[in-house]
């Protein structure tokens, strides 16, 4: 029989527990045994909802408090020697250290999961690494489902891709050099889990969706046959994000039970698959899409489900997800706000797994079996199809009207910093923030009475003003150079213009991890883009007014927000992003004529778009940044243009960056300490940049000595005449008990630098 499966569901629980709980223990509002109670509950509540809907194969070990990846460094004994860890079992203290750091020991790396907004924990490994089993983690997790009479399949990410994945300082040390000391541990969890009652395994190498070398390939030949010589378990090796190509036959020949394909994004693997798939082979098809929020055409679906089946029999096809679940909300049953029309569109996680569960069945049962689903469906599609909602004439127009010289500046850089420098006099090094302060609970109190309509216009307009003006007054008396007005009005900085641009929809409980205790709410975007009205330019003009210091106007980039939000499905992203800047443009242009000389447009998501294979960078790229420079270039010589990214390797990109025009770029950089440095040493940056210098992700505060490190280092690379002094991100989910002296340090570390420039 064709079974339901799941790959993973969100973690984070339906009123947004697991933030609760985490933040509580970290504060020491929480003891670590509530904490553990409340993941627990989450668990066991997902389990049984799962069951409950009838999928077959429901996924345990998909839970964390922080990151699978941390986990599995934590699972294999990988933590870096500046935690102190006793070499015993990896314990909270010890996991949340080497996520968030300490005030004496950084924290490890992060950056994005593949082209997702979600963010992994980066291992760390050095030649002389070794392993040991430390924690038993999806052995326990599987006890604890088996306790309450649900049978689960263990979800583990493979070796290859945390090897991969991971990082050393050592150039010369190739980190899969360690796998044969990896696999032992993987066979000893495979052990347990064998003990424990386990049938399958689900082995999660996402990595197999990019270009592999020969080496690479080599070592997933020889890691699966050890792996599977040691255990009796049903082993199904999970790929996501990207049809496989090249590595298709590859993972096709593995000695495992079965192999899933994401059927979303690669539709075309399956013609291939299922000529080379070998007689014993399961083949799990990822029909649902794991990454969007749109409801599945189930006849097509169920399509696909019917080749496989008619040549590899019923009971060698598993129906799944095309990816975890984590991708997506929960569940759209909490959504009272939205119209009928616009929730018949959309499918969030709970929704995914009953459309699974209809799937089996069809398969199992024939078409007769779900008519009636089939039937809602192809009336849900034609609707969303039809609707006059969705696309705008005059958009359309205006996007199909973009000509080259709107994609340049009026002059080249070298002109237009004299034309800056003549209207903002700064000194060197100078020293400002990425844009937003910390979000208060007064903060979020008055906007959430604002929107209960306890709090009128008047009222809270005049609270977000104080709030600008102590934020103003505290720049100036840290002496920052350029200054921003907090950001004190906005919820996120996606959600915030997904509020006010046609086109968009904005759920009210559509939660979705990006890392930790951080979830973001993505806008959807359903249709064609327009900006009815100024969307930012109130607030910067106001916060403007009350310094002679320059503010910088704060906008979100074209092709983060479209990275940022579920986009629309109908029409190619470069269409949907050319949208977006256009509105972004006549923003731009706004700011500038009420006065401030710089804006800032942040495009954080520009690495993470990147396809998955390097074919399709360059016809990306073309398109990325151009919408940026669509976006950005309208304005006089005189104003500066600022960007900023975060998080994502960007050395193999510099020259798009570079193409992107900028005046500044302010970029991530402490969490490496300073590694994207390495590419400047081939490539001559033109304008000028800003490399964070300390982690806002990090409670700890950093020490002036160690920024006048990091930025000394940074100018045996870069001229000191191009360096900024800034942190890695937004300082919006820090507290100002970190963030003053955080800022102080920056401050005091950027004049030391000045006075041993003068002498």
């Amino acid at each position: 029989m064709v079974k339901a499966t799941n790959l993973g569901y969100p973690r984070i629980g339906p009123r947004r527990e697991l933030k609760t709980a985490l933040e509580g223990c970290w504060s020491g509002r929480l003891a670590a045994a509530e904490l553990g109670a409340a993941a627990q509950a989450i668990r066991g509540a997902n389990w049984r909802l799962q069951a409950e809907l009838g999928i077959d194969h429901v996924p345990c070990n998909d839970f964390s408090l922080y990151d699978q990846v941390l986990d599995t460094a934590a699972m294999v004994g990988a933590v870096p020697e500046r935690f102190a860890w006793d070499g015993d079992s990896v314990g909270l203290e010890t996991l949340f250290a080497m996520a968030r750091g300490t005030q004496d020991a950084p924290p490890m790396e992060m950056t994005k999961w593949f082209d997702t907004n979600y963010h992994y924990i980066v291992p760390e490994f050095e030649p002389a690494q070794r392993f040991r089993l430390a924690s038993r983690k999806p052995i326990d997790e599987f006890e604890e489902a088996k306790a309450l009479g649900i049978e689960t399949r263990p979800v583990l990410v493979g070796p290859l891709s945390f090897l991969l994945l991971g990082k050393s300082r050592d150039d010369a040390f190739a980190p899969i050099s360690l796998l044969d000391e990896l696999l032992a541990v993987y066979e000893q969890v495979l052990a347990g889990l064998a003990e424990a009652g386990a049938a399958w395994v689900q082995i999660d190498e996402p990595i197999l969706a990019l270009d592999l070398d020969a080496d690479a390939r080599a070592a997933f030949a020889h890691a699966y046959a050890r792996l599977a010589g040691a255990t009796k378990l049903r082993l199904l090796v999970t790929s996501y994000f990207e049809d496989l190509g090249d590595n298709l036959a590859l993972a096709l020949s593995l000695p495992v039970a079965g192999v899933h394909l994401d059927l979303v994004r690669g539709p075309d693997q399956l013609d291939r698959a299922l000529d080379a798939a070998p007689a014993d082979l399961t083949l799990s098809l990822g029909v649902v899409d794991g990454r969007n929020v749109w409801r599945t055409d189930l006849g097509r679906a169920l399509g696909v489900v019917e080749r496989a089946v008619e040549k590899l029999g019923r009971e060698r096809v598993l129906v799944a997800p095309s990816c975890s679940l984590l991708h997506v909300p929960l569940d759209f049953d909490a959504e009272t706000g939205l119209d009928d029309e616009l929730k018949g569109w959309l499918a969030f996680a709970k929704q995914k797994l009953s459309e699974l569960a209809v799937l089996a069945k069809g398969a199992n049962e024939g078409r007769a079996a779900m008519a009636g689903a089939l039937a809602e469906s192809d009336a849900a599609i034609e609707r969303r199809r039809a609707s006059p909602r969705i696309h705008s004439p005059a958009v359309k127009q205006r996007a199909a009207a973009v000509t080259d010289d709107m994609l340049r500046r009026q002059s080249p850089f070298a002109q237009r910093r004299q034309a800056q420098r003549a209207r903002i006099d700064l000194p060197a090094f100078p020293t400002t923030t990425i844009g937003s302060f910390p979000q208060t609970a007064e903060v979020r109190e008055a906007r959430a009475q604002y929107r209960r309509g306890e709090r009128d216009s008047a009222s809270y307009q005049a609270f977000l003003e104080a709030e600008i003006a102590k934020a103003v007054r505290l720049q100036e008396e840290i002496g920052l150079d350029v200054l921003v007005h907090g950001e004190f009005e906005r919820n996120d900085m996606v959600q915030y213009f997904g509020e006010k641009l046609d086109g968009f929809l904005v759920t009210k409980a559509g939660w979705v991890q990006s890392y930790g205790s951080r979830y973001v709410k993505p806008p959807i975007i359903y249709g064609d883009i327009a900006r009815p009205s100024q969307m930012t330019v109130k607030w910067s003009r106001y916060a403007q007014s009350l310094t002679e210091r320059p503010i910088k106007g704060m906008l979100t980039g074209p092709v983060t927000i479209m990275q940022w939000s579920f986009v629309r499905d109908d029409q190619p992203r470069a269409e949907t992003c050319k949208q977006i800047a256009l509105a972004l443009r006549d923003e731009v242009l706004d700011l500038e004529a009420a006065g401030l000389r710089i804006v800032q447009i942040d495009e954080p998501a520009l690495r993470e778009g990147l396809p998955l294979h390097r074919a399709d960078w360059d016809g990306y790229l073309k398109w990325a940044v151009e919408c940026f420079r669509l976006a950005s270039s309208g304005v006089r010589d005189e104003t500066q243009i600022h960007s900023h990214m975060c998080y994502s390797e960007f050395n193999d990109i510099i020259s798009s960056i570079a193409a992107m025009d900028a005046d500044v770029i302010s970029i991530e950089a402490s969490r490496s300490q300073m590694e994207l440095l390495e590419s400047f040493t081939d490539f001559e940056y033109p304008n000028e940049i800003g490399p964070g210098v300390y982690d806002i992700h990090s409670p700890r505060v950093p020490p002036d000595d160690e920024i006048v490190r990091l930025l000394t280092r940074a100018s045996e690379v870069l001229d000191a005449d191009q360096l900024w002094v800034n942190p890695d991100c937004g300082l919006k989910t820090r507290g100002w008990a970190e963030v003053k002296p955080s800022l102080v340090n920056m401050v005091a570390a950027a004049r030391r630098l000045r006075a041993l420039r003068v002498a």
